[in-house]
Order: structure tokens, then C-alpha cells, then sequence
């Protein structure tokens, strides 16, 4: 079982990057969201599963134990494959996966695509019990949206890289999440493009860049 692979990054596009271990390219399927975290030549560090089947080994990969864990729950549901379970991490948070589960809210794996109503039942009833929303999951769904670390740090990054301080790169994230929703959260060109609507006016009243 190939657990976790760190290296630099060969290539990444999509949903797949190509790693290199040791002279060796490992291809991982990764989440939209987690390739737009690596770069080519840079290093990076994903846990891994691998996926056995009669015609293919396939290896998926995951920024963090959280969203491994959730992925592992995901294929053990009756018709969940590994590619819908890999395409419900790139809608929903594992944060945003407990508390629909827990809320039996199976609306929210109907938005993935492949996953129809019957199997997002059958997720919400299946894992009922296996995982649970903390009260901080919670708290982000009634107030302030709560993005992953991963879209968070993907923002700021990109806003330093605009030329923006760090200091005011994180605080405009701070303030974009006040109003942003669950989806705008989740989703690094949206809270990016609220962000850069919040540092705007400071702008063009001169705050600093």
C-alpha cells in the first residue's frame, strides 16, 4: 500500500499531478482545489490511497487525514466509486460533509456529479454515526462561512503574489468571509474575487500595497 508520497511536482492540471518520488512519476488523482496548491518543481507532501481494480491501479490524493478519512468512508457507500467519493471532497469540505451528514441533508451530495438522489440517501444513511460535526462546523454554517486551510492559504498566496502585503492579504480574507457564503468559501476564485473587492477601496483611497 503506497500510504503518502512527497516530491517535487512534475506536472499538474485538472484533477491529476504527477510527482516524483525517487526518479519515479507517481500520477494522483487530486481534488481541483488541492492541485491548485502545488506548483511544477516545487515540493509537496499528499497522503495517498491506493485503489485496486481488475484492470487499473489508481492512487488519489489528499492534502490532509481529514479529507483521507472522509474519502475512505465515502467508497465503503453502495455505489459511490472512487471518482464521485474524490468529486464530493471537491464540492464539500470534510467539515461541510459532517454536518450534512449529520443534518441528513443529502441535498448537498446531489450537487456532485454521478451522485443522484437514491445514492446521496444512501451516503447520509450510511454514515450516519461515523463521523461528526463539531460545534465550530456548525457555528460556520449559521454565521461566518469557514473555508479549508487549503483555499485559505491558496487565497492569500495569491493575493501576496498580486503584490498585497501579507497582513493585508489576510485581513481582507477575514472580512470576505464575514459575508461570503459556504460555497463562495470552499471555492478559491470566488472568496479571491470578494477578497480583492474588499482591498479595492483601499486602493483607491490609498491603502498600502
Amino acid at each position: 500500500m503506497i500510504s503518502a508520497l512527497r516530491g517535487s511536482v512534475l506536472s499538474v492540471a485538472g484533477g491529476n499531478a504527477v510527482i516524483d518520488v525517487g526518479g519515479v512519476g507517481f500520477s494522483v488523482a487530486v481534488t481541483p482545489r488541492h492541485a491548485l496548491t502545488m506548483r511544477v518543481g516545487a515540493e509537496t507532501s499528499v497522503l495517498t490511497t491506493l485503489i485496486v481494480r481488475e484492470d487499473s491501479l489508481s492512487l488519489f490524493g489528499f492534502p490532509d487525514q481529514d479529507s483521507l478519512d472522509i474519502f475512505s468512508l465515502l467508497v465503503g457507500v453502495t455505489g459511490v466509486g472512487p471518482k464521485s467519493a474524490l468529486g464530493v471532497l471537491a464540492e464539500l469540505t470534510p467539515g461541510e460533509v459532517a454536518l450534512a451528514v449529520a443534518r441528513e441533508d443529502d441535498a448537498a451530495f446531489r450537487r456532485v456529479t454521478g451522485i443522484g438522489p437514491k445514492t446521496a440517501k444512501l451516503i447520509v444513511v450510511s454514515m450516519a454515526g461515523k463521523i461528526a460535526a463539531t460545534p465550530q462546523d456548525s457555528g460556520s454554517a449559521a454565521g461566518k462561512a469557514s473555508p479549508s486551510r487549503v483555499v485559505r492559504d491558496n487565497v492569500e498566496r495569491a493575493l501576496v503574489g498580486l503584490g498585497w502585503p501579507e497582513r493585508n492579504a489576510t485581513s481582507a480574507v477575514d472580512e470576505a468571509l464575514e459575508s461570503a457564503s459556504a460555497a463562495d468559501a470552499a471555492n478559491v476564485q470566488s472568496l479571491l474575487r470578494l477578497a480583492l473587492a474588499v482591498l479595492g477601496p483601499a486602493q483607491n483611497t490609498g491603502g498600502s500595497r
